[in-house]
């Protein structure tokens, strides 16, 4: 999946973006308490971690599970938060919408054995070059000029006789 963004004031770019999204998953256990998603080091893309369901695998105990998130807050320090509590008697998956972190991020298991599958998107913004949106918005004005249907004329009225 692939969109073009005109404001890019949500990735901290300037000028216009390209946001491509690609399916992410991983899995927390006693074994594997966390995870470290961290982007390319490339200079022109930023990545990003749009967590969205937590949820008790398959062979999860009677036991909670927390499930902790570390990343960067606006001050650019490094902070902890839980985001889910998950148990499977009462709530096996928590659904965090559009929870939207950027690169490094590290899930962990804080209490519980697992397992937890965490899944989301992983975004990658990158820069469009203007020759890349010329030929983009051409495409796109030829497709919207083959839809437009004819002028509707209005009827003509039946002189009486």
């Amino acid at each position: 999946m692939s969109v073009l963004d005109d404001e890019s004031s949500d990735v901290g770019l300037t000028g216009q973006s390209k946001l491509e999204s690609f399916l992410f998953s991983c899995e927390l256990s006693s074994k594997v308490p966390f995870y470290t998603f961290q982007g390319d080091e490339e200079e022109d893309l930023e990545h990003f971690l749009e967590l969205r369901t937590v949820c008790l695998g398959e062979g999860a105990k009677e036991e909670s599970n927390v499930v902790e998130v570390t990343a960067m807050n606006h001050q650019g320090k490094t902070i902890s938060v839980p985001v889910a509590n998950l148990h499977i008697k009462c709530l096996p998956m928590v659904s965090l919408g559009e929870f939207e972190l950027k690169a490094p991020v590290t899930i962990r298991l804080r209490t519980g054995t697992g397992p937890v599958i965490v899944s989301g998107l992983h975004l990658i913004a990158s820069q469009v070059e203007d020759s890349d949106l010329s030929e983009d918005d051409d495409d796109e004005e030829d497709e919207e000029e083959e839809e437009e249907m004819p002028a509707i004329k209005p009827a003509k009225k039946k002189q009486r006789q």
